[in-house]
């Protein structure tokens, strides 16, 4: 007879098998950054985030909070319904058409979530006789979505455009609709799309292109545009442009960036934004009042460049791999095994400074790594030393794997 599993039992296993392990050195997850800063400053101490994308460091900003705490005095707290049934305020408007004219598309549509941004928008688009063309180290919003399409998935080499062009020169006439989606700075490896050559080949095969700029929003670019305005590439020559609030905009929730056409049918079918409630006030004024200061305040985004660009120079110095990372927003220290990552970012910690490991969810499993978000408020002194302490951090014990291993079985 079957046995069957409680959901309690299947949980574990399933926990156990996913890597659970890796915590007998150590749980760096979920640290409450706000009371560890805290006791940090009493004791004397010093305490830097390297774990956080507020890139522009607009999150704490006196005039975003001023201007969230009005907006909860005048509109209350959240949007109460969904914006299509239950009627929106002006300020969500306001947000989309301020979010459009940066970008410089036609028109913006704002979700309550970035990663059901990227789920719903590529479900609703694809269907049976369609296919996906994604990059292999694509955010999990967008393989998900994938998952879920119903669509023919195609998985091209990580940045290796001539793998895709060749990918759709031998399947693009069996599909109905085809759906290229890349990520303009990728939140993993801090690497960049080409994409004047992704534009040529989405137009050349008569594809359509979803750019996530999710991490490139105020971080490329002279004036923070992201990956079209560092190209130099018209943004309406992409069909799609999917952006959150969360990172630089120090707020929550996402965006699709398009031509009208495309935003105000999705008003009316996109299932993540019909049935999900608006965005709270408080959000949507907190967001306006970041995509204004960025433009007001542009050293940040020269701050946040330098500032990445010494980190990445500092760790290849110190013979850190920080793999194709090109210096912008998001840098990599890669590391030889989990234990090694786990045990470094608990030697950080230690230090005053918090940069979680990614070892076992999002990245290969050859490839754990500390991902450091640089902001535009990081000092040098705080980058150079928390690279002199990477220097200093014990080695790994030798019997670590084995411990891992045994652990797991």
């Amino acid at each position: 007879m079957t046995r069957h599993n409680s959901l309690s039992d299947y949980a574990s296993k399933r926990f156990r098998l996913a890597g659970k392990a890796v915590l007998d050195f150590g749980n760096p997850f979920f640290a409450p950054i706000d009371s560890l800063g805290a006791e940090a400053e009493r004791r004397g101490d010093h305490f830097v985030s390297f774990a956080n994308y507020d890139y522009l460091g607009l999150a704490s900003h006196p005039r975003v909070k001023a201007v969230a705490a009005d907006a909860l005095d005048q509109l209350g707290v959240g949007a109460l319904a969904s914006r299509l049934v239950g009627g929106e305020r002006s300020t969500h408007q306001l947000l989309e058409e301020e979010v459009a004219a940066f970008l410089g598309t036609e028109s913006s549509l704002a979700l309550v979530s970035g990663y059901l941004t990227n789920l719903t928008t590529i479900t609703h688009l694809m269907a049976g006789r369609d296919a996906l063309f994604i990059d292999e180290l694509s955010h999990n919003s967008i393989a998900s979505a994938a998952k879920s399409s119903g669509s023919e998935v195609v998985v091209f080499r990580h940045n290796d455009l001539d793998h895709l062009d060749d990918l759709l020169a031998a399947n693009r006439e069996n599909y109905r609709n085809a759906l290229i989606v890349v990520e303009a700075l990728y939140s993993m490896d801090g690497d960049i799309v080409d994409l004047p050559r992704i534009v040529e080949i989405k137009e050349r095969h008569q594809a359509w292109l979803l750019v996530d700029e999710a991490h490139s929003l105020g971080v490329l670019g002279a004036t923070g545009r992201g990956i079209s305005e560092l190209a130099g590439i018209d943004p309406n020559r992409i069909d799609l442009i999917i952006g959150t609030m969360s990172k630089t905009l120090a707020s929550c929730g996402g965006f699709i960036a398009a031509k009208r056409s495309i935003t105000e049918w999705m008003r009316y079918s996109l299932p993540g934004f019909v049935y999900s409630v608006g965005l709270s006030p408080v959000i949507t004024a907190a967001a306006r009042a970041a995509l204004q200061l960025m433009q007001e305040e542009s050293w940040r985004i020269d701050r946040l460049t330098k500032n990445a660009e010494l980190f990445r120079q500092c760790a290849q110095e110190a013979d850190l791999d920080t793999g194709p990372a090109i210096g912008r927003g998001v840098v990599p220290i890669l590391f030889g095994s989990s234990q090694e990552t786990m045990l470094a970012s608990h030697y950080l910690l230690e230090q005053g400074f918090y940069c979680p490991p990614i070892v076992q969810i999002g990245v290969p499993k050859d490839q754990p790594r500390l991902r450091f978000f640089i902001s535009a408020t990081h000092t040098e002194d705080d980058i150079r030393r928390v690279i002199a302490a990477l220097g200093t951090r014990p080695a790994a014990a030798a019997e670590a794997p084995e411990q891992v291993a045994s652990a797991a079985l």
